[in-house]
């Protein structure tokens, strides 16, 4: 609902100084203090006036100052009612200078008085405030009636001018800080993606290279409680010793990959599948980089399908294919011909959970399940 106009305050940063540059702040100063010199001077050398009135009215100036520097504080405070109490005070300060024969100081308070109002309160409370102050002067200046007229006139619009420029800067400078709030939002937000980035990553790393060791250790804890030879019980923790190697390996990878440096995709599944007999990869379809994400999406489910076959099928053969379609890039990793290993209970199927969920936040998927020869892993991510 939009506010009343008049009944809406300037805004507290209309009413303030922020934003306001050096040299208007000086002009500012420099204005207020020519006004005070001028009814300080105007005070202390009337003819008409002897010393101690002269120097009372001196001090009435300096209390109209305070006043003023009062009605400021109050109204950058949105209290209309001390404003209002001290805008009469000032008018009754402008009517002792008159009826002590200070003229001029009396009608530049009434003109201040108006000024600041149609600036500083909301336009209900300043119209009529402006309107007695400026109706009070035109009635005892005794200039000619054309130039009170004008210099009311000129007041008037002055006070309005003011209070258009004062809403003007407030408004831009609550873009501004709106618009430094929305950079440091996108920043924070900015930063906190990136975060998620990198935690996901090593967290897929670690699963895959832990879950790979937790497959030979296990298995070396079977054959030792079987009674095996030392020699199969050793070949199984020296697995477990590559494994450890090759996750610190793919851990400088995945460091690599964050800061753009990736190795092409088909000499990373060519040497993936090196590492696991019986596997084969193909590639179909125009080559291309790949974005970070999706190139890193491809990786992991490779590396995760794989070991899942060494657990569950040892022994079986692997198709790993690769598909560059036009607007996806898809990954089939196929097994058949294995028979169940000895892990096949272990672990919860929460990695192939972590990849099903990468897939979908780069608005992919990703399906895993038996088929007639065995098991296959789909990821299928938009490029």
């Amino acid at each position: 609902m939009t506010e009343n106009v008049w009944t809406r305050w300037p805004s507290q940063e209309a009413l303030g100084r922020e934003g306001l540059s050096r040299p208007r702040r000086l002009l500012g100063w420099g204005v207020r203090l020519l006004v005070v010199g001028m009814l300080l001077w105007g005070a202390v050398h009337n003819r008409h006036v002897h010393a101690w009135p002269a120097v009372a009215a001196a001090a009435g100036v300096l209390a109209a100052a305070a006043l003023a520097w009062a009605f400021f504080r109050t109204t950058l405070a949105h209290r209309l009612w001390p404003s209002l109490g001290l805008l009469t005070v000032l008018f009754g300060v402008g009517a002792a200078a008159q009826a002590g024969d200070f003229k001029v100081p009396g009608l530049v308070i009434w003109c201040g008085c108006a000024v600041a109002a149609l600036q500083r309160l909301p336009l209900a409370a300043a119209t009529p405030v402006a309107a007695l102050a400026l109706t009070t002067y035109a009635v005892v200046d005794d200039d000619r009636w054309l130039t009170t007229v004008v210099t009311t006139i000129g007041l008037a619009l002055a006070g309005y001018v003011l209070r258009l420029d004062a809403d003007a800067r407030g408004n831009a400078q609550r873009l501004l800080a709106q618009e430094r709030a929305a950079h440091a939002a996108e920043a924070e937000s900015a930063a906190l993606a990136e975060r998620a980035r990198i935690a996901r990553e090593i967290h897929d790393v670690l699963a895959h290279s832990l879950s790979a060791q937790m497959v030979h250790l296990e298995a070396a804890r079977l054959l030792i409680e079987r009674g095996a030879d030392r020699e199969q019980i050793l070949q199984r923790v020296v697995a477990a010793r590559r494994m450890a190697r090759d996750g610190l390996a793919e851990t400088r990878q995945a460091l690599s990959a964050l800061r753009g440096e990736l190795t092409p995709l088909e000499e990373f599944l060519s040497e993936l599948v090196e590492a696991n007999a019986g596997a084969e990869v193909t590639v179909s379809g125009e080559r291309r980089p790949l974005p970070a994400e999706a190139s890193q999406a491809v990786r992991r489910v490779a590396q995760e399908a794989l070991t899942n076959v060494r657990k569950h099928a040892a022994g079986a053969k692997v198709r790993v294919r690769l598909d560059y379609g036009e607007h996806q890039v898809v990954l089939d990793v196929s097994d058949f011909g294995g028979s169940p290993g000895e892990l096949t209970g272990a672990g919860g199927g929460y990695g192939l959970l972590g990849m099903r969920e990468r897939a979908e936040l780069l608005g992919g998927s990703l399906e895993a399940g038996p088929r007639e020869e065995g098991f296959a892993v789909t990821l299928k991510v938009p490029v």
